[in-house]
Order: structure tokens, then sequence, then C-alpha cells
């Protein structure tokens, strides 16, 4: 199979089933979605989305946040990991945000990057999510499942895994695609054990061994 024809299969069967993928993190607006998504480096959206409520309350807006202390903050994101600098970086994600854009998350991926804790992942996720843009974020679930299902070639760093899929997904589909990767890798393709008996896309995986000819147009399978 070449990989022309594994991108095609793969978006095709992503199109049908899962046309409307969406972020699992909870959110009213684009500052509380950059907080989150600020948050959930490194821990799980489920973790987020039970300290996030009362976050939001106490710091409904940049300014409000911008006026708290790493302490302050502390007290509610203490369960997710890495608190102490998640506290900083919210404090000054919010006084930036206040000082160089007039408290309204930009739409731009290099000015959310200027932003306190916000990193490539998390200014692609901004930019897809809330301006929709084509923009492909790369978190550890897109990242393993893209080079284990043979979308991308031996890719070793997120930047490279990007840059490949971004090439190879039509600008339409990168959005998406960016959740189809995340959600798939969530709940089919897992680190451990990956539920290929039960997995849509397994005629068109590399990983998977194949025991008898599948079309690869069968979107069904």
């Amino acid at each position: 199979m070449t990989k022309k024809d594994r991108y095609k299969g793969i978006i095709a069967w992503f199109e049908k089933n899962m046309p409307l993928p969406e972020t699992e993190l909870q959110y009213m607006d684009p500052f509380q979605l950059l907080i989150a998504v600020i948050l959930s480096a490194q821990c799980t959206d489920k973790r987020v989305n039970m300290v996030t409520p009362a976050l939001f309350e106490a710091y409904p807006t940049p300014k409000k946040l911008s006026e708290a202390t790493p302490d302050d903050v502390y007290v509610y994101i203490k369960s997710v990991s890495y608190p102490n600098n998640k506290s900083k970086h919210l404090v000054g994600m919010a006084k930036k945000l206040l000082s160089e854009f007039g408290g309204n998350v930009p739409a731009d991926i290099d000015d959310l990057q200027k932003l306190p804790g916000v990193g490539r992942k998390t200014a692609n996720v901004i930019a897809s999510v809330v301006f929709d843009k084509p923009a492909m974020a790369v978190d550890t679930h897109v990242f393993r499942v893209a080079n284990r299902i043979g979308l991308t070639t031996n890719s070793k760093t997120p930047l490279s895994t990007e840059k490949e899929l971004v090439k190879h997904i039509p600008e339409k589909h990168i959005s998406k695609a960016h959740h189809w990767l995340i959600l798939h890798g969530r709940y089919t393709c897992t680190a451990r054990k990956p539920k290929c008996t039960e997995c849509g896309i397994s005629s068109f995986c590399k990983h998977f061994d194949k025991s008898t000819d599948i079309n690869i147009f069968d979107f069904g399978c």
C-alpha cells in the first residue's frame, strides 16, 4: 500500500465515522480553552475538567487572573501535573494578554507562543479549535499514533510529525485530523494494547498484521 492510499483510506474512514470530532476539554470561551490546554500538558483532560470549573469561576477574565498570585492559583490546580509551574504560567499568561494583546487571545501562532506556558502544540490547538485554522497540534497521542499506523515515517520530533502530516492531509481536514488522531489514540490505538480487532482503520494501518486481502477502499471495515 502506498502512503497516498493509506492517507486516503484513513481520512475517508474518519470522515464517515467521526465527521465532527471535538476536544474533550470543557470551556466556554477562548480564554478558558487557553487555560485548559496549558493545564493539559502531561495531564489527562478528565483531570483538567475536574479542576477548571472552580478556577474559571474564580478567574473569569484575564484581568482577574493577572491580579492573582501563583500561590492563589495553585490552590485550584494542585491536583494536576506540575501545578507550581503551571500556576506561574497562568498568571504570566494573563498579564501578557493584557499588556500585549488587549486582553484578547491572539489568533496568530507566533503571537500565541509569546505567552508563558504556550508552546507550539498549545498554540496550534488554539489556532485550530478557536480560529478554525489548518494547524496540526502534535501531542503524545498524535505523535505515537501517526508513526504506528504509518502516516509518518520514523519521525523523531513533534515538529517533524506536524510537517509530514500537514504535507499529506488536505487543508480542509487538518483541524479535524488533530482530534481524530488524539481520540483514536486515547480509546482505540492505545499505547500498550492497541485494540486492533476493534479498529475501523486496521486495513490501512502499517502496524496491523493483515491475515486476508482487504480492499483498501472498504471504509466500513
